[in-house]
């Protein structure tokens, strides 16, 4: 389970929903140090029927090498069919490495589950679905948390149990030195319940800064870019939203200056409510769009903001 120290990703909800979907029993994997509040917190899921804490410094900070070992291990103790996590930089880290370790195929970006092994994952940039079946014995997912239903925490608790790891835990591969993170007091891009990005029309930097970053402020919204902005240097990559960037659904998805190339439809139109602003009346962005305003952004988003 991803986690941040004591407090659970807020992914969790999603895996547990993916979970629940395959069936059987469901077991929670918590690695790492002072992660007794994420595992009382797991424990509550729907579904959930027993955590397994990991508590070692060994698993702190994500170090894939050490957390496949763990995985694989567990694997090998626990005789598991299938092995998921999320579809982002915490399961990319790791998930691969332990699907050559077991020597079976993984599935990336299941966004839906028919099956104990059959799937539904977006391919072509999300232009088409694929319908994929695996014959492996042991299933390894990583699951686009946004097409999953988020299940809520504060059920009966299920059991938690600690594993024993020794000195080995840690191989000694990889050394973790530091983490340079933004912080933010606005919500988190890939949960946030509103969304306002910006594209190249915001012609720089200040652009976002002076008429996005207010807008954000009244919808207490988390702001997201497309690639065309962040490869222009108006905002950073973190804020990226596409194929190459982050997957977003949130219930309100605002576009200013955008056209809608595919490659960033892919990262957020399965937002509940779109609304694009553009001056370009053929912009392919309103296709998708439930409000489209075709004018100048510099006059609409001032407005915008001022009426909200």
């Amino acid at each position: 389970a991803p986690h941040n120290g004591g407090e659970l990703d807020s992914s969790i909800s999603s895996l547990a929903t993916a979970a629940q979907t395959i069936g059987g029993e469901v077991h929670v994997l918590v690695a790492g140090t002072g992660i007794d509040g994420a595992a009382a917190e797991a424990a509550t899921y729907p579904g959930v029927t027993k955590v397994l804490v990991a508590d070692n410094a060994a698993f702190d900070n994500g170090i894939a090498e050490n957390l496949t070992k763990l995985v694989v291990d567990q694997q090998a103790a626990g005789g598991y069919s299938h092995i998921i996590t999320t579809a982002n930089n915490y399961g990319k880290n790791f998930l691969p490495r332990v699907a050559a370790k077991l020597d079976v195929a993984m599935l990336t970006d299941v966004s839906a589950i028919l099956g104990d092994n059959e799937y539904e994952r977006p391919t072509y940039a999300g232009n088409a679905i694929a319908t994929v079946k695996s014959s492996d014995s042991v299933q390894l997912l990583s699951i686009r948390a946004t097409s999953f239903e988020k299940a809520a925490p504060g059920g009966d608790a299920a059991a938690v149990e600690a594993i024993e790891t020794g000195a080995d835990a840690d191989l000694g591969l990889t050394t973790f030195e530091s983490a340079a993170l933004s912080t933010s007091d606005r919500p988190e891009l890939t949960s946030a319940e509103i969304v306002v990005s910006g594209g190249r029309g915001m012609q720089n930097a200040e652009g976002f800064e002076t008429l996005l970053d207010p807008l954000c402020v009244k919808l207490n919204a988390a702001m997201g870019a497309s690639r065309a902005a962040v490869d222009a240097g108006f905002v950073p990559n973190d804020l990226q939203i596409g194929q190459t960037g982050k997957v977003v659904a949130p219930e309100l998805y605002i576009a200013a200056g955008i056209s809608g190339a595919i490659q960033h439809l892919a990262g957020m139109k399965d937002s509940k409510t779109i609304v694009v602003i553009n001056k370009d009346a053929d912009a392919p962005f309103f296709q998708i769009a439930d409000y489209g305003i075709v004018g100048d952004l510099f006059e609409i988003l001032p407005e915008l903001t001022e009426k909200v």
